[in-house]
């Protein structure tokens, strides 16, 4: 249970120790889900060989655009929680509990159908290579069968962060990333069951961390998001709020995996080697973004509710100090993953070609980490006070289109893996640049102040 000192914490105590207890459970929660795909990977790398391990790695673009979608309005719902938890609407927290987990419910069975028609078909459109296109289609079909309960999962958790409690979440991803580690060891080296078992045994642990979500939410007897039994009701005026602010990231979080489908597309276009080295990469490339979107998800949380209670200058504090701490952090995380690059890959397959096509990989792109963070803590601060609306014109245009852009206008003329990777750094470092112009000349806070508290005060950001 958690205590009304817990809660004013968020509000009145130290702000770098309220961002760092907050960021740690999410962290290490966020490290406990890769563990997911990363046993899949190590497992099936190791037992079955290169191309069941790029079959696996080809799916990820997909996944992401279907289940980041949906993520993003998950977020919408974090934030509308946030803000009335902070502002002690009890009544507004258990209409937005209920109402969030019937669109999960809701949500989750629509891309199960959307998965298992179109799995196969959107691999092929990606120029899957011929060798895994198989392999990767088992897969997604079998991972697709677990959306209910990884939407309830995701829904639970932003509901119990947006309350302030990062730590149950984290418990029971825990649990489910053991799950999912021994069943990967019993269905992939045990029973021989390929990528198939990789599959089934992430699905079985997703089931597991949905129905440690759901008894935490009903037997919180006596708090404001207690839920009454398994019997979600839905309030329309709810509904609309968290769409008004969770379709812009849901429709941010699809455009960026449309941007990685192209970029999945033009990496599979080198060929087997090329892609077995971007999977392994993607999964040590992710130490990286579990902390900066761990730090975003923080940040939003704490604006969200600091800005509900109307402490708009703690809102600005808040952002200054865990802008701060993300840079260091990362550049501390690129001094450790530039060196080890050998080391890494090394771990992931024993191929002298993809551990070599892995390590320039790295090389390239690990320096290029500290021009992505004010995307992320920016548009987290800002979509905590509910302006959603330019954050993600600016992720869409000076990430996403950008990218694409690059994608099918440079990268053909000068056909390298160099010039797709290219594409990263370019797009962050502009984005980054609009994101600072706006955060501090954009007037948000006063429009935020205004829709919310019906406000009219001078709120001048300043990093």
């Amino acid at each position: 249970m958690r205590s009304a000192a817990t809660q004013n914490a968020i509000l009145t105590g130290s702000i770098p120790r309220q961002l760092i207890l907050f960021f740690l459970p999410i962290w290490f929660g966020t490290l406990f889900q890769q563990l997911y795909n990363t046993a899949d990977t190590l497992i099936v790398g190791n037992f079955v060989g290169t191309e069941a391990l790029a079959a696996v790695g080809a799916t990820g673009a997909f996944v992401q655009l279907l289940v980041g979608a949906f993520v993003g309005l998950c977020s919408g719902a974090g934030v509308v929680i946030a803000q009335s938890y902070g502002a002690r609407d009890i009544d507004a927290v258990d209409r937005q509990v209920h109402t969030a987990l019937a669109m999960a419910v809701l949500g989750g069975a629509a891309l199960t159908v959307v998965g298992l028609l179109t799995s196969r078909t959107v691999l092929q459109l990606m120029g899957t290579p011929a060798e895994i296109l198989q392999g990767a289609t088992i897969y997604l079909q079998i991972y697709f069968l677990g959306m209910i309960p990884q939407f309830i999962y995701n829904m639970g958790t932003n509901i119990l962060r947006a309350v302030g409690d990062s730590k149950r979440p984290l418990y029971f991803l825990i649990i489910a990333s053991l799950v999912n580690i021994v069943l990967d060891i019993l269905f992939v080296a045990g029973f021989h069951w390929g990528v198939a078992g990789a599959a089934v045994a992430t699905v079985i642990s997703q089931v597991a961390s949905a129905v440690l979500t759901m008894r935490c939410l009903i037997g919180s007897g006596g708090m404001p998001w207690h839920l009454d039994g398994f019997q979600p009701k839905v309030d329309l005026a709810v509904m609309r709020d968290i769409c008004r602010i969770g379709l812009p990231s849901a429709a941010q979080s699809a455009l960026y995996s449309v941007s990685n489908i192209v970029i999945q597309a033009s990496i599979n276009a080198f060929g087997t080697t090329a892609v077995a080295a971007w999977s392994v990469y993607g999964k040590i490339d992710f130490l990286f973004w579990m902390t900066v979107s761990s730090f975003g998800i923080a940040i939003t949380t704490f604006a969200g509710q600091n800005f509900g209670a109307r402490q708009y200058d703690r809102v600005r504090s808040g952002t200054r100090i865990s802008l701060g701490m993300t840079a260091a952090i990362t550049v501390f995380i690129s001094l450790v993953l530039y060196p080890a690059a050998g080391l890494l890959f090394r771990l992931f397959s024993q191929d002298a070609a993809v551990i070599s096509q892995g390590i320039q990989m790295m090389h390239f792109l690990v320096p290029a980490y500290i021009t992505y963070i004010c995307i992320e803590i920016l548009s987290g601060a800002l979509r905590g006070c509910g302006d959603v609306r330019v954050p993600t014109l600016i992720t869409v245009f000076g990430v996403c289109g950008l990218r694409i852009l690059w994608l099918l206008a440079v990268v053909p003329q000068v056909h390298t893996l160099l010039m797709v990777e290219a594409s990263y750094p370019i797009t962050w470092s502009l984005s980054s640049m609009l994101f600072i112009v706006y955060y501090l000349r954009g007037g948000w806070m006063q429009r935020c102040m205004q829709a919310r508290h019906g406000e009219a005060a001078e709120a001048d950001a300043t990093l």
